[in-house]
């Protein structure tokens, strides 16, 4: 009786903690759908010294049960080691809530038993733990919108899995997508081990990452992706790619390709669709930089609409070049030069400019620059330099859009000011940061900036239509809507040297009496035809109909 008077009694600490990982945030699209979110993991793990034999079969059903486990699953892993067993590392949060129901019930059932330790001496019951592992990325409409929102990889701390951004907007915004801090409490415990929030305890609150909002609609990104999916098999393409961009804002309405991948399961053959095209695969953009060039004579007064230009029936020498038009022409007015896309026209009409006005003119389109700051990993491309810009044959090859590299972004934000008074747009892709108190706080707008004066855009405007209605883009003509465009088709280089393989596009813009749209489309490769009239425009006009069909555009049809 002495002994267990004295002796110190070991007695359970009155005082209790509990952490909660916070979380990182979604990715959230601008009609409100979820396109990333994070789910959290967690594992189940039970001592097997501890399971009473006579209760084992009882454990290992209800185990199943509730976790949707094969029996003989679990009867294999408790059976091949005696001690701490993990009977599973990915189980939802839903199933784990209902798994710790499940552990309170099988110690009420005495399915474990109490041992003594055998350093204190002391008997102690060790049941069935649920404990968080780590977080899981999920997509939840599999490949779409990919590459633009790029993928994740795994990393681990201290025994906890998370992930962090590799490519595409998941890297680009990491920063505020990630947790921002775990929580935690410290107080007494009630007889449950529940802490008292009183006074004196201590708690810091979880704060998860933010989600991000975007400007794509789910509902308009899913049926474009469908067409360009279409189209890339149709026209035997290695790849075909659009974007939409609200004119006089900058919102990004669609960016897609037809190369797409499942994040969670990127396999070999994905990685050259990782990268995203509309911003990382510069080419030489062809016949599309024409009406570039003529909107810089224009701005400089070098040129007049009007002004009768010498075709030379398809051929004609600058230098050892001799440059070839498709169709012959023997005169043409200088607008007609954009209209019937005509290399010669242009060539001769770009020598008016010096090579410092051209180089100036091309940087204040935007090219040789980041298209947006949304995006990472962008290729800004290149222009000449002044001093190749006055050589006669740089600048008459570089009028027509060989001998400069650029993509598809930078292309649609340059063509932006045709459609917005010569003011000059950024593609914005973020719409808002949204907090877990589900406050928002909208992104401002970039700046636009001016390109061309206004009249100028006006009449390279008017000419762009005329393109459409009685040039190279009559196939995207759609009655009680104003478009615009231009088709472009440039040579690929392979080995510093220009082989016969092609990429296509156009370029434009589609309106509506109340709404104001710049497009693009780029053809990488087709197979079925090397002109951009019978892959691009194609593309460029289903597309027009998906946003009639979708109300985007309403055409003015007087019946």
């Amino acid at each position: 009786m002495l002994f267990t008077v004295l002796d110190p009694r070991h007695l359970p600490s009155k005082y209790t903690a509990d952490t909660s990982k916070a979380s990182r945030g979604s990715i959230i699209s601008a009609d409100g759908f979820h396109i990333a979110t994070t789910k959290k993991l967690f594992k189940a793990v039970v001592n097997t010294r501890y399971i009473d034999p006579q209760k084992k079969d009882l454990f290992v059903e209800l185990f199943s049960i509730y976790s949707g486990i094969n029996k003989k699953e679990i009867t294999k892993k408790i059976n091949a080691h005696k001690g701490v067993v993990v009977l599973s590392y990915n189980i939802p949060q839903i199933q784990a809530h209902y798994l710790k129901k499940l552990s309170a019930e099988l110690r009420r059932l005495n399915v474990f038993l109490a041992l003594k330790n055998p350093r204190t001496g002391l008997l102690s019951v060790h049941g069935l733990n649920i404990i968080e592992s780590g977080e899981s990325r999920e997509y939840n409409y599999g490949n779409l919108l990919t590459p633009i929102i790029g993928y994740p990889h795994k990393l681990e701390e201290d025994g906890y899995t998370f992930v962090k951004g590799v490519k595409g907007l998941e890297k680009r915004f990491d920063d505020e997508l990630s947790a921002r801090q775990d929580g935690y409490s410290r107080g007494k415990r009630d007889v449950n081990s529940y802490i008292i929030l009183n006074k004196k305890s201590f708690t810091k609150p979880q704060i998860n990452g933010l989600d991000i909002k975007i400007t794509i609609p789910v509902a308009l990104q899913i049926k474009i992706e469908k067409m360009l999916d279409q189209m890339k098999v149709e026209l035997d393409a290695k790849q075909v790619m659009f974007a939409l961009m609200d004119s006089t804002k900058g919102d990004v309405l669609t960016m897609a390709s037809s190369n797409r991948y499942l994040p969670k399961e990127i396999k070999k053959s994905d990685y050259p669709s990782l990268n995203s095209g509309m911003i990382e695969y510069s080419f030489e953009p062809g016949s599309v930089l024409k009406p570039i060039t003529f909107s810089l004579l224009l701005e400089k007064k070098l040129v007049n609409p009007y002004d009768l230009v010498n075709g030379h029936n398809g051929r004609f020498k600058i230098g050892r070049k001799m440059i070839r038009d498709e169709h012959k022409f023997d005169w043409l007015s200088a607008e007609d030069v954009i209209v019937h896309s005509s290399n010669v026209g242009i060539a001769q009409l770009a020598q008016k400019l010096s090579g410092y006005e051209f180089y100036e003119g091309l940087k204040k389109f935007g090219f040789a620059k980041r298209s947006t700051p949304d995006l990472i990993y962008e290729k800004a491309g290149s222009i000449p330099s002044v001093k190749r810009l006055e050589n006669q044959i740089y600048k008459a090859t570089s009028a027509y859009g060989y001998g400069l590299q650029a993509n598809l972004m930078q292309l649609l934000r340059a063509y932006s000011a045709f459609n917005n008074n010569g003011r000059m747009v950024y593609p914005k892709l973020l719409h808002s940061f949204i907090n877990e108190y589900n406050q928002e706080t909208l992104l401002p707008y970039e700046k636009s900036v001016p390109a061309i004066t206004s009249t100028t855009a006006q009449r390279m405007k008017r000419i762009l239509i005329k393109t459409v209605n009685k040039g190279t883009g009559v196939k995207t003509i759609t009655p009680g809507l104003e478009v615009g465009g231009k088709t472009g088709t440039a040579h690929i280089v392979e080995d510093g040297r220009y082989v016969n393989k092609y990429n296509t596009s156009f370029i434009g813009f589609v309106n509506d009496k109340t709404h104001k749209y710049t497009m693009g489309v780029v053809v990488v490769q087709p197979k079925k035809s090397q002109f951009a009239a019978q892959t691009a425009v194609p593309v460029f006009k289903k597309a027009i109909d998906i946003m009639v069909e979708d109300g985007y555009l309403q055409p003015d049809i007087i019946e």
